[in-house]
């Protein structure tokens, strides 16, 4: 995405691992458009740094390194979402989920940005916490790719094993509650239980969750209240229509449709776990960091075939 970003000139990209190594040798994609190699050193006088990290990694990092004051950081790990981790070495990160918190992205120095699950759980649930309406328990069910368990092969992410199978990890305890909890609580003034069972999907990328809560109100009421809730988002769009996960893969969009049923309402929300979930909500945050148009770069469509 930032190649082909029109405002952005990549000035290196750091490994303690590949140093040296052409970039195109590991992202294959990439032969022919990024012919750079990789770096060990680290400019500190760039506009703007992307950690891209395993969690704990960048908090270390930045102990290590000394970034310029004016650098503008872009966080992928978990180390600072939660906000007691937020004040890091002088710097005051910023929860960098834009629904939510678009005013201060944009005046913000460092961005702490969502985790993909949390990223499609807030986005099914905050219009109903903005209105106060999580009154209930909420009952989360989300299935992700294998990309989610990252490039390293693991027990459970070995194609023989993920393919033709389903399993669930971490019920109810998965480390994006709390990420998903702060949010909600501080939209509706008041904590609302979410039991979470996240899940192991046989497929690459996306996630599909379903998230269901008792709602007064009728169907049209809820639509009207999502619809008023995301009109200026760019990315995250109402539908009337029942959803398919090939919607968003390969897209910044998340895609919410709601269902009522003897009192129950249902959200579904989707996302492509590696991009709204991760590297295109970084390149969003960057987008309005900057103050330009929000979906500079992010033009992205599906393949549904």
């Amino acid at each position: 995405m930032l190649v082909n970003h029109p405002n952005v000139e990549i000035d290196f990209v750091y490994s303690s691992t590949q140093a040296g190594q052409p970039i195109s040798e590991t992202h294959l994609d990439l032969v022919g458009i990024l012919d750079m190699p990789f770096s060990t050193e680290l400019n500190p006088e760039i506009d703007v740094l992307f950690l891209c990290m395993g969690h704990g990694n960048s908090a270390i990092f930045l102990h290590e390194h000394t970034i310029n004051d004016n650098t503008k950081i872009i966080d992928l790990s978990n180390d600072f979402r939660l906000t007691a981790d937020r004040n890091f070495i002088g710097r005051s990160f910023v929860y960098g989920l834009p629904e939510a918190n678009k005013n201060m992205i944009k005046s913000a120095q460092a961005i702490a940005n969502p985790g993909c699950f949390a990223t499609a759980i807030q986005l099914a649930l905050l219009p109903l916490a903005a209105a106060k309406k999580l009154h209930n328990e909420v009952h989360v069910n989300a299935i992700t790719g294998s990309t989610g368990a990252g490039v390293v092969p693991s027990a459970t992410s070995h194609f023989s094993w993920r393919n033709n199978n389903i399993s669930y990890y971490k019920p109810f305890v998965h480390q994006h509650l709390g990420e998903i909890g702060e949010t909600l609580a501080r939209a509706q003034g008041y904590s609302s239980k979410i039991h979470f069972l996240p899940i192991r999907g046989n497929f690459t990328r996306g996630i599909f969750a379903t998230a269901y809560t008792a709602y007064e109100g009728n169907l049209e009421k809820a639509y009207s209240l999502y619809e008023s809730f995301y009109k200026d988002s760019p990315f995250t769009v109402v539908s009337k229509n029942s959803l398919a996960l090939k919607q968003v893969v390969n897209t910044n969009r998340c895609l919410v449709h709601l269902h009522k049923h003897e009192g129950q309402l249902l959200v579904t929300s989707i996302i492509d776990n590696l991009l709204k979930g991760a590297s295109g909500q970084a390149v969003e945050n960057m987008n309005l960091m900057f103050g330009w148009e929000q979906s500079t770069g992010l033009n992205l469509k599906s393949a549904t075939f």
